[in-house]
């Protein structure tokens, strides 16, 4: 993958050399890695970067990695692998009822980690969405694959128009506020930044309508937000 679509995951650890394995494992997979060395800057990353998964060390310099899960699970249900040195079943059974959703020692095997992080991501999309293939007039969205096409040729999106087209397409028919929509794309800290919306709704409309000034696909709630319909 070399596209803007490309999965992002955030790996929290305080350990240099220990990043730049990682760093070096995911990108070799196509993976887009975004790195922190503290928990504060875990939570902080996961809320402005909105990562598919986070790969999480519990022996963090400032918070414990157990309270980087308790943090972002108040708000989100982002996949999360736990990747530490503690091996005792009291920590393990710990983080796993704190809401992470694997566990791994160190030293580790890349090609394990590969997969368990393809097994995380494969639940969560199939947790959201009945069917990874969205279809809704001339566009179809592969939703594993990140590609999305119009009259069969396919459209580049930035990573976060491509957040906001998926979280319509989560919520097809519904209607969604414009704070509903900055905390889940743009993330909590930025609820009143209310101009993101209607910017990065006119560029998905000016890439996804057939007439962008009259869209059918994408409607504006007025006073309200936005709603992708699919129904008539």
């Amino acid at each position: 993958m070399s596209n803007e679509n490309q999965v992002t995951i955030l790996f929290v650890d305080d350990e240099a050399q220990m990043r730049k394995l990682i760093n070096i494992s995911l990108r070799n997979e196509g993976f887009k890695l975004v790195e922190a060395n503290n928990g504060r800057e875990g939570v902080s990353l996961t809320a402005s970067h909105r990562p598919e998964l986070v790969i999480l060390d519990i022996g963090l310099p400032d918070i414990s990695g157990l309270e980087v899960i308790r943090q972002i699970r108040e708000w989100s249900e982002i996949p999360i692998i736990i990747l530490s040195v503690l091996d005792d079943s009291e920590t393990i059974v710990e983080a796993l009822n704190s809401g992470a959703d694997d566990y791994m020692t160190k030293p580790f095997e890349a090609n394990e980690l590969i997969a368990r992080i393809k097994v995380c991501l494969r639940r969560s999309l199939k947790k959201d969405y009945e069917n990874h293939i969205f279809e809704a007039r001339n566009i179809k969205v592969d939703l594993i694959g990140r590609i999305v096409t119009k009259n069969g040729v396919e459209v580049k999106l930035t990573s976060t128009e491509y957040d906001l087209l998926k979280y319509f397409i989560k919520n097809a028919n519904k209607v969604l506020t414009n704070r509903q929509i900055l905390k889940e794309v743009w993330g909590p800290s930025s609820v009143e930044n209310t101009q993101y919306p209607r910017v990065y709704v006119r560029h998905l409309r000016q890439k996804l309508e057939e007439h962008p000034e009259s869209p059918k696909l994408i409607l504006t709630e007025a006073g309200v937000g936005y709603r992708l319909k699919v129904k008539d």
